[in-house]
């Protein structure tokens, strides 16, 4: 089959697929599930037909699929893709660029940096920041923590670049005892170790404690989170910026999905945030691009392209290109399909996307407080997090449900017990499947009652 032939045929496949998204159970079944043994193949001596690739590709893979781009998938913080965002991935991976510079992409280079300034007046964080277009939010975590370690030895005398860290002042860092496990990944790749890390203890909600932050210094990086992952909370940025701030400390930013609280009616959350030194995001959660588009957020431009440089003598760029911005050097242009979100969205469609998950986190909360469950959190965000009971009950409940098909979410723990949480932020997802969700969770308690909790972890 001729090139245009075949990706006519995969776009016909993919068109059927999003055309029945709204049927598509959550989780696949055991039978779809099963038919992932057609591709236990040994590697061909010689080639298949592609066009018959991509037939075994749709016909046993398709059915394969978690529905996380349909409208009943709430587990973790998943956004479906925007139309329009999956359009430009798709023109952009015909376009087939090597996205690190001008020279290699004139057209990536000038959308990419359109799309940064975009990010930084929606987000409204300093617009002399640098933006890099990165994988995930821990691979944007790992360049932001690199440039505040780069910069805090620099400030001592220390030069990384030359001498690396062996014989190097210690640089301490202090995370939360709720901290995402992306954050302590990231840490640990860049030889901080997890056993010395300096634990800050947190509120009932999930919220670094002020009174109780351990002692800051000029080589500390202090990482905050945006959104915790579990409650949805945010930590109280003005007391701890300001105490990292007189400490000449470096502040960083978790704010996988919760940074975007800052493009909505719940800004207030994010109060002080702008003061941090760096911050993460990803594109693939709330704003509903493609998988594989996150950034990285840095207030010293310098700081960060200094500490990502890639230059090299058959490939210089300027400062600000890609390559000198992230860890990659090769890289697709990630941020086309953010700024195709950020274009047809507007400021008004990003705002009204949050909020219409946070107001319909805040009515299933409601439902199920009313239905006899225990929800443990605020619900100030996108995430409810709940417990039926005793932990038996609370497995039985969810895996009920899940079975039931109107929707998909997993465990977690929260202070050392079972629960389950619910994230809301595909663009899909409309009331009527609140409804049915939180019909199907009340309905699964009351065929087994059980004795409310009244210990709950929040005033």
């Amino acid at each position: 089959m001729r090139e245009i032939e075949l990706i006519a045929d995969a776009d016909a496949r993919a068109r059927d697929y999003l055309a029945g998204i709204g049927e598509r159970p959550p989780f696949p079944d055991q039978a779809a599930r099963d038919g992932l043994a057609a591709f236990a193949e040994a590697l061909p001596e010689q080639g298949h037909d592609a066009a018959e690739t991509l037939r075994l590709l749709d016909i046993h893979g398709s059915p394969a699929t978690t529905a996380s781009n349909g409208p009943r998938y709430f587990g973790f913080v998943i956004g479906a893709t925007l139309p329009a965002a999956a359009a430009a991935e798709r023109l952009m991976l015909a376009w087939d660029q090597c996205a690190s510079s001008y020279d290699n992409s004139p057209v990536a280079a000038t959308i990419e940096k359109i799309a940064s300034r975009w990010l930084l007046d929606v987000l409204d964080l300093p617009r002399e920041s640098a933006v890099g277009f990165g994988t995930s939010a821990t691979a944007c975590t790992l360049t932001s923590l690199s440039a505040a370690r780069r910069t805090l030895l620099s400030r001592q005398g220390w030069d990384f670049d030359g001498d690396g860290l062996f014989g190097a002042p210690e640089i301490k860092v202090v995370v939360s005892d709720t901290v995402h496990i992306t954050v302590r990944k990231a840490l640990r790749l860049l030889g901080f170790g997890t056993a010395r890390l300096l634990i800050a203890p947190t509120d009932g909600h999930g919220r670094i404690d002020p009174d109780r932050l351990p002692p800051l210094d000029d080589r500390t990086i202090l990482c905050l989170q945006a959104g915790e992952v579990n409650t949805g909370e945010f930590d109280l940025f003005p007391p701890l910026i300001e105490a990292a701030r007189k400490a000449n400390a470096w502040v960083h930013v978790d704010g996988a999905f919760g940074l975007w609280a800052r493009a909505s009616s719940r800004r207030p959350l994010t109060d002080g945030i702008e003061e941090a030194d760096s911050w993460t995001t990803d594109g693939h959660k709330w704003l509903n691009t493609p998988y594989d588009g996150a950034v990285a957020i840095c207030r010293d431009a310098e700081a960060l392209a200094q500490a990502m440089n890639a230059d090299a003598a058959y490939a210089t760029a300027s400062r600000d290109a890609q390559k000198n911005l992230t860890l990659e050097f090769s890289r697709r242009a990630r941020g086309i399909p953010i700024w195709a979100a950020l274009r047809t969205l507007g400021r008004t469609g990003v705002a009204e996307l949050v909020d219409r998950h946070c107001d319909e986190a805040a009515y299933l909360a409601d439902r199920l407080r009313n239905g006899n469950l225990d929800v443990l959190n605020r619900v100030v965000l996108n995430q409810v997090l709940v417990r039926c009971g005793d932990d038996e009950n609370t497995a039985r409940v969810r895996q009920t449900v899940v079975d039931t098909g109107v929707g998909w979410f997993g465990n977690t723990v929260w202070r050392g017990r079972p629960a389950f949480r619910i994230s809301l932020s595909s663009w899909r997802t409309q009331h009527d499947d609140i409804v049915r969700l939180a019909d199907a969770l009340v309905t699964a308690t009351t065929v087994s009652p059980f004795p409310r909790s009244t210990n709950h972890e929040w005033p």
